[in-house]
């Protein structure tokens, strides 16, 4: 988000580059036959809790699906976790916890936490993008009221555009440009679920919307809370924030065509039916106080076979689209992510020249100054000598 600190991004080290004890399929700690165990525990839970995200990641390739059913059982575990009403800030603390065990590679007992460290280090994901998802979560406890849009923004960075990060690191697409529409996905994705529950938030005592638009349109949050009831004011508010979620929605479709071909069908989906809710909102009349929107699986079906067909526009907009900026609340974690991405790259790449890896190499460089110097050293002594050896024939 666009509060991660200089220190977080400096600091951030991918796990892949620096872990000492990390659990890998190799590992008699974490065998193969305990991963799939663990994959399997992962997608029952999805199937079970998120319908929409199990169906896209079927068209995904096995490996990235594994990685990616990891990281979002481990995203679906934490959410619940927090949204359970006895939860409190003890127990995003205790998930701060297991995520630094995760990054330790000694993860908690638990098959999410064991699947998505496994994930993380293959796919170089810096601790501070995961860590932004908790911190999205602390919104949620502490109930925090958002009085601009782009307060509204850095929460929406938090909870989901950070998935949409670690997505597209793990289909192998770090470019800050790319990255940063993986970014737009995500927020646009959560401000359609803003829009779409805004009846159900209030009806659990919170409000998603900008304070400063409900103030625009005479709408008082406090009787909204007490008595949520829609009104052409109410309507008017959903309607600009899905107007906001089309703008993130354009942006981010043009950066599926830089994926992996194997993965877009799967992105595009998953984008399609997030976009048909508020379609459906919109044939609602903006009302998802009195009404909830929701998209059929006839209508589901019909978007995967639309999602085969990729996008064609080549014009200036488009490319203007796919080049632009980062949104502010995400550019922190976009810049931290791209980076990440880079080192591993670079790694991958002295790796498989057969060269050696970054420790032997740093002891091969000292070893050379080392050589470099002596060799310094021996022709000043050379030198001293000759001039010696020359004084006393004079």
């Amino acid at each position: 988000m666009n509060k991660v600190s200089q220190s977080a991004l400096e600091g951030f080290e991918p796990f892949a580059l620096h872990a000492k004890s990390a659990l890998d399929s190799s590992d008699k700690r974490y065998g193969l036959s305990r991963y799939r165990s663990d994959l399997n525990a992962c997608t029952a839970s999805i199937r079970k809790g998120s319908k929409s995200f199990h169906l896209a990641s079927l068209l995904l390739p096995p490996e990235t699906r594994k990685a990616a059913v990891a990281l979002y059982a481990f995203c679906r575990h934490s959410d619940d976790l927090i949204d359970d009403p006895r939860s409190d800030r003890h127990s995003l603390q205790q998930l701060r916890e297991r995520l630094d065990l995760i990054y330790r590679g000694t993860p908690a007992d638990y098959p999410c936490d064991r699947a998505f460290q496994k994930t993380v280090r293959d796919y170089a994901i810096p601790k501070c993008i995961p860590a932004a998802l908790l911190d999205g979560f602390e919104m949620d406890i502490s109930k925090r009221t958002y009085r601009t849009l782009e307060d509204v923004k850095e929460y929406a960075t938090g909870v989901a555009a950070t998935v949409g990060l670690m997505m597209a690191l793990l289909m192998r697409t770090g470019e800050p440009e790319h990255l940063a529409r993986a970014a737009d996905l995500g927020i646009a994705m959560q401000l359609t679920n803003i829009a779409r529950d805004v009846g159900e938030d209030a009806r659990n005592g919170r409000i998603y919307l900008p304070m400063d638009w409900l103030d625009q349109h005479g709408i008082n949050p406090q009787t909204f809370l007490v008595s949520p009831r829609f009104s052409p004011e109410i309507g008017q508010v959903v309607k600009r924030l899905l107007q906001e979620a089309n703008r993130h929605y354009r942006l981010g479709h043009t950066g599926i065509s830089a994926l992996p071909s194997d993965c877009r069908h799967a992105i595009r989906s998953a984008a399609l039916i997030y976009e048909e809710i508020g379609t459906e909102i919109v044939a609602n009349g903006y009302d998802s106080v009195t009404q909830r929107a929701h998209t059929s699986l006839m209508r589901k079906v019909s978007l995967l076979a639309a999602a085969r067909r990729p996008a064609t526009d080549r014009s200036a907009s488009a490319k203007q689209a796919r080049e632009a900026a980062a949104d502010p609340a995400a550019a922190g974690l976009v810049n931290a992510g791209a980076r990440s991405f880079s080192i591993a790259k670079a790694k991958k790449s002295f790796q498989s020249n057969g060269l050696p890896d970054a420790s032997t190499s740093e002891r091969l460089l000292c070893l050379l100054i080392r050589l470099q110097n002596e060799s310094r050293q021996d022709v000043r002594f050379h030198k001293l000598a000759a001039r010696q050896r020359a004084a006393r024939l004079t």
